[in-house]
């Protein structure tokens, strides 16, 4: 961490402050590219799967720029566990996962439940559940369910919207909050 001389400001606390103040001048913005491109000069994903038992935790852009492996790795992570398939993630998406945690100011990583899914997968937990979409932005690489144990669904919800940048739905019973770069909407409770 870098220190800002006898000021005792963190890079990651000017970062933070940089964050938090541009999150009132985002309703200006269509989408996350155009919010985030003021966020600062890095950005980072922390994440596991429960599933898998993987951890990534890496930025994955420096200075305008996305780092080529570090996306790669990031796709692989959000591959689609069950059958093993692949999609490039959109990276609209990512950059809403990332804003979002930066306004949470945590350091604990998301439990990712679902990135891409497959068709086959997709099919297979709409059989099961009627809270899934049949043409779910998951099967696109634009969309993921998250879970922090500190917390809320209400409050990642809220950092989410924030963005104002895709949909965020939220799912209180079951512990997660979606996350995709969709229209702009809100669901669940």
């Amino acid at each position: 961490m870098t220190n800002f001389g006898s000021t005792g400001i963190t890079r990651r606390a000017l970062l933070g402050a940089f964050a938090a103040t541009a999150v009132t001048a985002a309703p200006t913005f269509a989408n996350a590219a155009g919010f985030l491109r003021g966020g600062g000069d890095i950005r980072r994903i922390r994440m596991y799967s429960g599933r898998t038992g993987e951890r990534i935790d890496m930025i994955y852009w420096i200075d305008g720029k996305y780092i080529k492996d570090s996306v790669k790795e990031i796709n692989h992570f959000m591959r689609d566990w069950r059958t093993d398939q692949l999609k490039s993630i959109d990276l609209r998406t990512i950059d809403i996962m990332a804003a979002a945690h930066n306004l949470m100011d945590v350091n604990e990583p998301y439990m990712m439940l679902s990135g891409y899914r497959s068709p086959q997968t997709n099919a297979m937990l709409r059989s099961r559940s009627r809270g899934v979409a049949k043409n779910s932005l998951h099967m696109r690489g634009q969309a993921a369910d998250l879970r922090l144990s500190s917390r809320s669904v209400g409050q990642m919800a809220k950092a989410a919207s924030a963005c104002r940048a895709g949909g965020v739905g939220r799912y209180s019973r079951s512990n997660f909050v979606h996350m995709d770069c969709g229209d702009v909407r809100t669901w669940g409770g």
